[in-house]
């Protein structure tokens, strides 16, 4: 599994590189070497809560150089996705105000009551969530209106090993609810990987995905043929690999590990 052969390294942030408003240790390094190299580096997240264009002051304000073009969040490929479906839906979005901003500059119809009847229900990670919002995306989801989740991950790693709860949890609340369990465009999905193939203008065997969590990050490198690296600085311990049939192909603690093996 030869790391040095790689073009490009997929990314993820939230317990890959940093931890809440700290950077780990090797991130600047390793970047920097990969700038040296020529190698490409796509940050792909999860995360929706964010856009892109959040994510690169929060880089930036933590000393990495980035533009939007180096970031994918989940938000933006649900975007590309329902665009290709059917541009300029309408679209109740339960999510934050960045996110209902993505799905604006895309061009969708974003609502925000029950009068109008959208074209589909989209979940994201919603740090506002309110219970309005709930009932109303409930409703919606039982008259048949497609429901689209942006992630699966169910928890956020933040800084002292702690964690937040995020869009996995919540599809489970309104699956009980509902019944019905939305379409998952984030990793480890198809959709995501297509998004990150026209981004970087690679396959599968010149790209290495970096991440924290198994059923997310490794997981879409088993599902796309790419090489998968699991770092042990976000949500993943040993003993979570040894009770998984999830195998990453290289197991490090850190991107500082990485950095070493690229020297």
């Amino acid at each position: 599994m030869e790391l040095r052969n790689k073009k490009c390294f997929v990314l993820d942030m939230d317990g890959t590189i940093y931890l809440g408003d700290k950077l780990i240790e090797g991130t600047k390094e390793f970047l920097k070497l990969l700038d040296k190299q020529n190698k490409k580096y796509l940050f792909v997240t999860n995360n929706s809560s964010k856009s892109a264009k959040d994510y690169v002051k929060k880089l930036n304000k933590l000393g990495i150089e980035a533009s939007e073009g180096n970031i994918l969040t989940s938000g933006e490929a649900t975007c590309i996705y329902l665009n290709r479906y059917k541009p300029k839906a309408k679209v109740y979005v339960v999510g934050t105000n960045e996110l209902l901003e993505e799905f604006k500059a895309y061009d969708f119809n974003v609502i925000n009551n029950t009068e109008t009847i959208p074209d589909y229900v989209v979940l994201g990670f919603d740090t506002s969530l309110s219970y309005k919002k709930i009932w109303e995306a409930c409703d919606f989801i039982r008259q048949g209106i497609p429901f689209v989740a942006t992630h699966p991950d169910y928890n956020c790693p933040i800084e002292n090993g702690e964690f937040m709860p995020d869009c996995g949890a919540m599809i489970e609340m309104f699956k009980a609810s509902t019944g019905i369990f939305p379409k998952i465009i984030g990793k480890p999905n198809k959709e995501i990987v297509d998004v990150i193939y026209e981004k970087t203008g690679l396959s599968a065997k010149d790209i290495a995905i970096v991440g924290d969590r198994l059923y997310t990050d490794i997981m879409t490198g088993k599902n796309s043929g790419i090489t998968s690296v699991l770092v042990l600085s976000g949500e993943t311990s040993l003993k979570d690999i040894k009770e998984t049939e999830i195998n990453p192909d290289i197991v490090l603690d850190s991107i500082k590990d990485l950095y070493e093996i690229l020297l």
